[in-house]
């Protein structure tokens, strides 16, 4: 080997260990990114003598991300379903709750009662006016809450469609500069970082399969089937409302679903294309979990107007006149049961706010003046028809018969069972989301690892130094011959 060759050799040498150690630095400094991909440098022997630098490779495992990313929708898809269920539980109670739906219809029986046992005591009356207010208040608060909870629904499925239509369009860019910086020989690991980073947002809202392209391109498929990159980039369109009303349903024509390049798609929890993520999640709030909450107490609010708008019960009633409870200050109409707990209300003849008095419901409701102030009867029929047993008009509740309380008693017995199973699922995909993570954190960057290899690299760069500090003192020795 000639002096000039090993020179050669010694330099090739030296900017392998300077391009490693810069490497490793960046490893290590970037060890706590999301998303990072750890980097090595490719070496290979030169025909020339030495070491050549092939370049950069991205260390990951792309079979992994995308567990990864699936994981983190079915995660987040569950966590927005219990997250529904549980603030509709919360609102409505448990029976134990002094303020829950049924402790509110044992308030307001209890006060019957007791107005029972002394009609003449005005503050008893009133007592039980003010009962029937509280639990009309929180039924109607209740569906207004589900509402809200909709109305919410259907904004963050506007913001996350934004966001997705974005992050596609990103993508495709990426896609394009790593083809253009790989086809220069650059470096692309810090752009697929930045496109995984993209890929996993994402997957969180719609999850979604890599599919490997020419000249280190991806497409991006649905696990519903959808094409939303491939090339192109596939336009998503949706129609936000500013306030979903209890009328309002996606089958109705009332509220917007997904288009895909202008044609429709499935946005129900079964079939949905894009489903499975957060944005189905949202879909799934408001058109089946609300939807349905707004039925189920719909059906119990119908259930406890009619109990006192018949006739048979106050006898100054005639029919189609409203009872204690009514549909905003009207009778209530079978053809109009949607929404009718939102409009709940109590009779304005008992309610001393609209100027009522309570009397009439010791007197009956369209009693013009007091009657005797000891009869009983009337406030008797109305405890007696709370407690009948009926069987409900409406609603999903089997085809027993139940008496007030009872049948808020299965509505939210209901409620918590959909609420448990809802956590259960959330519990399960919380763990496989959890265990993946852990998974992709391990072929992260090792630290310790790094900085053996580094240890190394210096060790290389200093026997490449001493080389060349060798190779010029043979030529200053030659020189002085």
């Amino acid at each position: 080997m000639t002096i000039s060759s090993a020179l050669s050799n010694a330099m090739t040498g030296l900017r392998a260990a300077g391009r490693n150690s810069q490497t490793i630095s960046a490893n290590i400094a970037n060890a706590m990114t999301p998303g990072y991909g750890v980097r090595s440098v490719d070496l290979t022997s030169s025909q020339l003598g030495g070491v050549r630098i092939d370049g950069i490779t991205r260390n990951v495992n792309p079979a992994l991300l995308v567990d990864r990313g699936l994981a983190e929708a079915a995660f987040n898809n569950a966590s927005d379903r219990t997250q529904f269920l549980k603030s509709y539980e919360d609102f409505l109670g448990i029976p134990d709750d002094p303020n829950s739906l049924s402790a509110r219809i044992a308030q307001f029986e209890s006060s019957l009662v007791t107005s029972t046992s002394r009609p003449d005591a005005p503050e008893r009356l009133d007592a039980s006016v003010n009962a029937a207010r509280d639990l009309a208040t929180l039924i109607s608060s209740a569906s207004r809450d589900i509402q809200e909870a909709r109305s919410e629904a259907d904004r963050n499925i506007d913001f996350q469609v934004k966001k997705l239509n974005s992050s596609l369009v990103s993508v495709q860019e990426l896609n394009r500069q790593i083809t253009k910086t790989a086809a220069l020989g650059g470096d692309t690991s810090a752009l697929q970082d930045n496109r995984q980073a993209l890929v996993d947002e994402i997957s969180a809202m719609v999850p979604v399969r890599q599919v490997p392209r020419d000249n280190g391109q991806i497409a991006l498929y649905s696990t519903g089937g959808a094409i939303l990159l491939d090339g192109g980039v596939a336009e998503i369109e949706f129609n936000a409302v500013n306030q979903v009303t209890p009328y309002m349903t996606l089958g109705g024509g009332t509220l917007s679903g997904l288009t895909v390049d202008g044609y429709p798609v499935q946005t129900d929890s079964a079939r949905g294309a894009l489903g499975g993520g957060s944005l189905g999640a949202q879909f799934e709030i408001r058109d089946e979990l609300g939807v349905e909450a707004q039925t189920q107490l719909d059906a119990l609010t119908r259930d406890l107007i009619e109990r006192f708008q018949d006739p048979a019960v106050d006898p100054t009633l005639a029919v189609g006149d409203a009872g204690i409870f009514t549909d905003s200050g009207i009778a209530f109409d079978p053809l109009n049961e949607v929404g009718i707990s939102e409009r709940l209300s109590i009779n304005a003849a008992i309610d001393d706010r609209q100027g009522g008095e309570s009397w009439r419901l010791r007197d009956g409701i369209n009693a013009a003046v007091q009657g005797d102030v000891g009869d009983s009867r009337l406030l008797q029929a109305l405890s007696e028809t709370l407690t009948a047993r009926r069987v409900p008009a409406s609603g999903d509740f089997g085809s027993g018969a139940f008496s007030a309380i009872n049948l808020a008693s299965t509505l939210t017995s209901q409620l918590g069972a959909d609420r448990a199973q809802a956590e259960q699922t959330q519990t399960f995909t919380s763990t496989q989301f959890n265990e993946l993570t852990q998974l992709v954190l391990a072929e992260g960057v090792d630290t310790d690892q790094e900085l053996q290899k580094l240890l190394l690299v210096e060790q290389t760069y200093a026997a490449n130094a001493r080389m060349i500090e060798a190779a010029d003192e043979m030529m200053q020795t030659i020189l002085r011959l």
